[in-house]
């Protein structure tokens, strides 16, 4: 794509070069039009990625402000990031999005409510206590959700949060930190854990399953004291000078442990807090001051899967229990980790089922199901019917938000199929407790043969 950015215009803001090189990378193909969930659904060139990247292009390359219209668009736009997974051309629409939406937030002045209810999911989301408190108060609120649901401008998005939110909280864990979990033996290999900010309020199971998995197997892991959220919410929503606040703390507590008795990775069991973590050295490609750090966090980032691919682990239970894996946008695109939580899933004995139209999104996409919640309600049944189209007898993620959206998919449908994280699956597989849902599901313990045998 021929661009016409002027010298000036690009020596005035540092963020310009990158944007400029990714817009020059387009040749109007397109192939993302394919696989563009929003497009899929509205059929608007605007509302896809190519539609979007002209749009973005005119405004940048103009040094003008958003337009309603822009903004419409581009907070359309779910950041699956489906369509990198696309292109033949190798366009990083990513961080063009992410750019056009801190320009949007730095130029635009939205309505008030709009602007009101992303400052109130700003302030609550990345903190669990706030967190915690607000879903406390969604419980009163869950009664009134048709009354307030009917309320012009705001109804729908008040009705979507109390919709998502549960009638009921796990209790806080036991295995919150700051702490240091020992590996159990010898020690091979020394790990840090983002506890995340929504997940251990929502389901603190998952991280307390990843820390029984790893320290069975030989692994160290700390939950390092100050550490927060990842800044992956804010980023989405144009905030970033919130989210490179966030990423520099981060990075700071985990550049200390790095320095102290050493990381053998950072692990995380939230994939799209993996996406923007292994994303900080571009983040921060402009600041001298962390560009070298935060390039060592990113590179010492995993998902959680990507490392126990790495373990020898083997199964000590049998199963007969067919796995529907939903495969999280932020993990098939956003990181390009597609077959190993498969692999691993097949190897702890399941049998893995592959979702038709898999690459498209569930609707999450973090706070897209509150600021979007037609589009990513239509999303959501999409995804749950193609999930029960194979009759699993549960479903595998890697996203606390995607076991949010399609749980409320499955109670919309009356449907009792119970969705974990992978990582709660391989705990229970190689010897960790059954997991919660799946006995609530009425799914019990299966023991291998040769532990019978040896009882």
């Amino acid at each position: 794509m021929q661009t016409n950015f002027t010298p000036e215009l690009l020596a005035s803001d540092p963020r310009l070069p990158a944007s400029e090189k990714i817009l020059r990378t387009c040749v109007h193909c397109g192939f993302c039009t394919a696989t563009c969930p929003t497009y899929l659904l509205l059929g608007d060139e605007l509302d896809s990625p190519r539609g979007r990247i002209y749009q973005i292009k005119d405004m940048l390359e103009s040094g003008k402000p958003a337009t309603p219209d822009v903004v419409k668009h581009v907070d359309r736009c779910l950041s699956c990031l489906s369509c990198m997974t696309t292109c033949p051309s190798g366009v990083h629409y990513m961080h063009l999005v992410d750019h056009a939406r801190a320009h949007i937030e730095e130029t635009y002045e939205r309505p008030v409510v709009d602007r009101t209810l992303r400052a109130i999911l700003s302030a609550i989301l990345p903190y669990p206590g706030r967190f915690r408190l607000a879903m406390l108060a969604a419980r009163l609120g869950k009664p009134l959700a048709g009354v307030l649901g009917s309320l012009p401008v705001v109804g729908d998005r008040l009705k979507a949060m109390l919709a998502l939110a549960p009638w009921s909280l796990p209790d806080r864990s036991s295995m919150e930190g700051p702490a240091s979990f020992p590996a159990e033996g010898e020690r091979r290999k020394r790990v840090a854990i983002l506890s995340g900010c929504a997940q251990p309020v929502l389901d603190p199971g998952i991280n307390e399953a990843t820390i029984r998995l790893l320290t069975r197997h030989g692994v160290e892991v700390i939950l390092p004291k100050g550490e927060g959220c990842c800044g992956a919410l804010v980023h989405h929503m144009g905030r970033e000078h919130d989210a490179l606040a966030f990423a520099r703390a981060n990075i700071d507590v985990w550049m200390a442990e790095i320095d102290g008795e050493g990381l053998d990775a950072i692990l995380i069991t939230a994939s799209g807090c993996g996406t923007t973590i292994k994303d900080y050295g571009f983040m921060f490609r402009n600041e001298p001051a962390y560009a070298e750090k935060a390039a060592k966090v990113a590179g010492l980032a995993k998902d959680v899967t990507e490392f126990v691919e790495t373990l020898e682990i083997a199964p000590t239970r049998s199963f007969d229990l067919t796995v529907a894996y939903h495969s999280a946008c932020s993990m098939q695109h956003g990181q390009q980790l597609k077959d190993g939580p498969k692999r691993l899933l097949a190897r702890a004995g399941f049998r893995v089922k592959e979702v038709p139209e898999g690459h498209i999104c569930c609707g999450s996409a973090g706070v897209y199901n509150i600021l979007q919640p037609e589009i990513a309600g239509q999303l959501r049944e999409r995804k749950v019917g193609n999930i029960q189209r194979t009759r699993p007898d549960l479903v595998a993620t890697g996203n606390i938000g995607c076991i949010t959206q399609i749980a409320k998919g499955f109670a919309d449908r009356g449907a009792t199929t119970p969705i974990l994280h992978t990582a709660e699956l391989l705990d229970w597989a190689t010897g960790g407790p059954l997991p919660e849902k799946l006995a609530k599901a009425g799914i019990g313990e299966a023991v291998a043969p040769e532990l019978v045998a040896a009882e």
